[in-house]
């Protein structure tokens, strides 16, 4: 039995010896936790004491709680997914994605009327409240089981000068870059990712573990002038996928010079 002399409250105690064995290796990423009991009499402790301890631990992200299995201690390990976050064309002209044929949809993409808000409207360049056609995806990885949403946003503006943008938002975005490309338009793409915590839609959805992030990848499609003329979202578990991304050098402008 270790015992406990730690100061604070004995749950704390307890959630720093288990958090002390766990960071020197004693308790091994990916491995069962002692049970209750064994917990229990390992710090002579009670059996709610025990629980807010691991209570505590899972929020810290340390803990991950499977149903009907046990408590077992997060994985330290390298992600199931890398997502490649480029652009390529063939000789033909058309686009591809190098993730575009990993992705199977688990449910019928959601077709929809929505609005800008004051994220959406940033990126796009537009006030609030414009009109816009939104198409939701739920997206499973088949060979790791890896669920990502993915949401394409597209401002009624556009549609119109872009018909079938209108009546197919829902298409897969290569096949919208296509389509924007048959429409005279000289694409170009900004990306921005950020980690936040899940919405608990989001959790749920993506079947996250307890204190698991999100990262959120914002990808803006811009025509020849510049101007955004749609946008994607990719919602993925930051435990699940890593983002790996191709760096070229910008050529810089050409500097006037006086004669």
């Amino acid at each position: 039995m270790t015992e406990i002399q730690r100061p604070g409250a004995l749950y704390q105690q307890v959630a720093a010896a288990i958090r002390e064995a766990i960071l020197t290796g004693e308790f091994a990423p990916d491995s069962l936790l002692p049970s209750e009991a064994q917990l229990m009499a390992r710090y002579g402790v009670s059996r709610p004491t025990v629980r807010n301890a691991i209570a505590a631990l899972r929020a810290e992200g340390l803990i991950d709680v499977r149903h009907g299995k046990g408590s077992f201690v997060r994985s330290d390990g390298q992600p199931a997914l890398t997502l490649e976050r480029r652009i390529s064309r063939t000789t033909e002209g058309k686009f591809v994605m190098p993730n575009g044929d990993v992705w199977q949809e688990t449910e019928e993409p959601n077709t929809y009327r929505t609005h800008t808000a004051k994220d959406t409207g940033r990126l796009l360049q537009l006030g609030e409240e414009e009109a816009l056609f939104g198409c939701d995806r739920l997206l499973t990885d088949p060979s790791t089981g890896t669920r990502a949403m993915h949401r394409t946003l597209i401002p009624f503006e556009i549609a119109e000068a872009v018909p079938l943008l209108g009546k197919e938002p829902c298409k897969p975005p290569a096949a919208i870059y296509w389509v924007l490309t048959q429409a005279g338009h000289k694409l170009s793409w900004t990306e921005t990712v950020r980690a936040r915590m899940p919405l608990p839609d989001e959790r749920t959805t993506l079947q996250l573990p307890d204190a698991t992030p999100i990262l959120h990848m914002a990808r803006v499609t811009h025509g020849t002038d510049d101007r955004p003329l749609i946008l994607e979202e990719l919602r993925i578990g930051a435990d699940r996928a890593e983002l790996a991304y191709r760096i070229t050098a910008d050529k810089q402008p050409a500097r006037c010079t006086r004669t």
